[in-house]
């Protein structure tokens, strides 16, 4: 039986390991920067879409060291995020991963150079991978950019969040919020292990579909936990979303309603693994561990 939880870990130390490296030490001028940005980094996240890329990569025959430096990307780019959505303009949230926010601690314009700064490493680190052939450094560099971004990415995802606050939406509303705020990157995650991986566009195709449920389910679940679980079990903010009258999944639908619908996605990412020639055991327990998470 995979030990899902020694894996999870093994791939936060490989992952850890290479952020260290990849952002400049906290006493390198400026001091502050470097300060906010490892407050930020290492604040004990659960690293999951590293995890999932390196799944998906091994699942091709990929090895640790080809694929640590995309994952370890892929990371800093979702830390500038959870930086800029924390900022009083955004989400306004104290709290992040058991302690204060980047801007409580540093200060909102500081807040705002670490989350910038933390973008340019990412892409110089995916420029700089020479273990990877330049075609294929250049394609995930593209992809991971497009997902980050707009139109179809993670800021545009953010902007159509705010822009719903307060506000009634349709189902295809709630769904094209979250397939670009959430969604975009962990398929990102997904295909760029693939890709390293030397699968063919077939392939990597069906794994996007997979993880684009998975991260729905994964938006599904935290819209969930939200709700039921305390600020002290988060480490954030608990019913935020419900104050600030955010477009979520169980006030779309109700709880229950919404507790089906995680268990349909999770159905439909396992269909897309199916459809895969190689070992999918290690992501398929990722679904089962992303359905029946509690914080």
């Amino acid at each position: 039986m995979l030990d899902l939880a020694k894996f999870i870990n093994e791939s936060r130390l490989l992952v850890d390991s290479e952020l260290d490296r990849s952002v400049p030490a906290a006493d390198i001028e400026p001091v502050r920067l470097h300060e906010a940005i490892r407050w930020s980094l290492f604040a004990g996240g659960k690293r999951f879409r590293p995890a999932l890329l390196f799944a998906v990569g091994y699942a091709f025959g990929a090895v640790a060291e080809d694929l640590v430096r995309t994952a370890a990307a892929i990371e800093l780019i979702h830390t500038f995020s959870l930086i800029h959505d924390d900022l009083p303009a955004m989400d306004d949230d104290d709290l992040r991963r058991g302690r204060l926010t980047c801007h409580k601690k540093y200060g909102d314009a500081t807040a705002i150079l670490a989350g910038d700064a933390l973008q340019t490493i990412a892409f110089k680190s995916l420029a700089d991978d020479d273990r990877l052939s330049f075609e294929t450094r250049t394609r995930l560099i593209s992809m991971i950019a497009g997902a980050s971004g707009s139109p179809l990415g993670m800021v545009a995802g953010q902007q159509l969040d705010l822009e719903a606050e307060g506000h009634s939406i349709e189902f295809d509303q709630l769904q094209r919020i979250h397939l670009r705020k959430t969604g975009a990157l962990i398929a990102a995650s997904a295909a760029a292990g693939a890709i390293i991986g030397g699968a063919d566009n077939v392939q990597v195709e069906c794994v996007e579909h997979y993880a684009i449920k998975l991260g729905l389910l994964f938006q599904i679940t935290d819209d969930l936990i939200d709700i039921t679980q305390t600020t002290e079990t988060l480490g954030k903010t608990a019913g935020k979303d419900v104050n600030a009258q955010k477009a979520t999944y169980p006030g779309h639908f109700g709880t229950e309603r919404s507790r089906e619908l995680a268990s349909e996605t999770a159905d439909d990412a396992r269909r897309f693994l199916d459809e895969l020639a190689v070992d999918t055991a290690l992501l398929k327990e990722l679904v089962d561990h992303i359905e029946k998470r509690t914080f």
